[in-house]
């Protein structure tokens, strides 16, 4: 890893440490709202009501953006914001939820950039009506191009090379990637950048929306190929699918992963996975939707025009205790 990449990594490594203490500081594990800090007022913002739209890629029944609504719906819970959440893994369906949104007029719009040729021109149109846009989770090259006042994620490709480094410090010798969403520009880059620390690396596309499928995708691979020591999965339910493959398959092959749930953190500490990179899917729909209020009532902007970094950082068995009590609250 150069050193661009290393100086990218300790922030991200800061950010992560800061970020857990921030998500857990301002938020309540009842209900969202701000608990009162020592000798000070809490509870929900004193301003006007803000509307704000908050339009993701993420598909349905998908835990990981789960995680990313709820930090959303705690954020506005404390800055007195009506949320409005939408979804649609289809980049031209993604891109008229933003026109719907920019008909309406809402104060501000946090977005996912996935498939970001598709999202270019609406977020723009966004931008130019003089409405707040915030990105999150997908689109660290582009989303200061489009116009967005802020950025909450990981450097996918730094996070990918993180992966390869560690599965080749764990004596993998082949392994597999696999890409639930095809055309997502983050999935590849976490493959791409993966194999640029490992070496050659085969991606296995399957349909994410589909898990029967993805595991008899996964467990066909590995009886093809016994070969094969190590599956690389982008979710945290996909991981845990790819446990079920290397069973059904008779293997021994390692399974790791990128994200965490509250079952995938189980999973980790029994060692059906190995590890799990966390960019903190909470923390990303907290900010996102805080760094809007704060620009609307003051002018702050978080980042001060640059990303912010909430990961990646490692879950495993020297760690996850320490991760397993915000996972079962549903915050990690």
């Amino acid at each position: 890893m150069g050193t661009k990449h290393n100086v990218v990594r300790r922030l991200a490594v800061a950010v992560v440490a800061a970020g857990v203490g921030l998500g857990m500081a301002a938020c309540s594990s009842g209900g969202g709202r701000e608990e009162p800090a020592p000798g000070g007022g809490g509870g929900q913002a004193n301003t006007p009501t803000m509307t704000v739209a908050f339009i993701s890629h993420g598909a349905p029944g998908d835990t990981f953006w789960d995680l990313v609504r709820k930090g959303a719906e705690d954020a506005a819970a404390k800055d007195n914001i009506q949320l409005e959440y939408s979804s649609d893994p289809d980049g031209a369906n993604q891109a008229n939820l933003v026109q719907t949104a920019i008909d309406r007029k809402v104060d501000g719009i946090a977005v996912t950039l996935a498939k970001p040729e598709a999202m270019q021109a609406n977020v723009k149109a966004a931008a130019a009506a003089g409405i707040p846009v915030t990105g999150l989770n997908s689109g660290m090259d582009t989303w200061q191009d489009f116009g967005m006042v802020g950025f909450f994620g990981q450097d996918e490709t730094v996070a990918g090379e993180a992966a390869g480094q560690r599965m080749k410090a764990d004596g993998a010798k082949k392994a597999v990637c696999v890409i639930h969403e095809q055309g997502n520009v983050g999935l590849e880059s976490r493959c791409d950048g993966a194999a640029k620390a490992f070496g050659p690396m085969e991606k296995l596309y399957v349909t994410g929306t589909d898990m029967p499928g993805v595991q008899a995708a996964i467990t066909s691979k590995l009886q093809q190929d016994a070969s094969i020591d190590t599956v690389l999965t982008l979710g945290a339910p996909f991981a845990l699918t790819a446990v079920q493959s290397v069973g059904e398959a008779n293997r021994e092959a390692k399974v790791a992963t990128f994200d965490t749930n509250a079952e995938l953190v189980d999973a980790i500490k029994n060692g059906e996975v190995a590890w799990a990179v966390d960019q903190q899917p909470y923390l990303q729909g907290y900010l996102a939707v805080d760094a809007l209020w704060l620009y609307k009532t003051n002018g702050n902007t978080i980042g001060g025009g640059e990303a912010t970094f909430t990961g990646p950082a490692f879950v495993d068995q020297t760690n996850v205790d320490a991760v397993a009590e915000f996972a079962k609250a549903g915050k990690r």
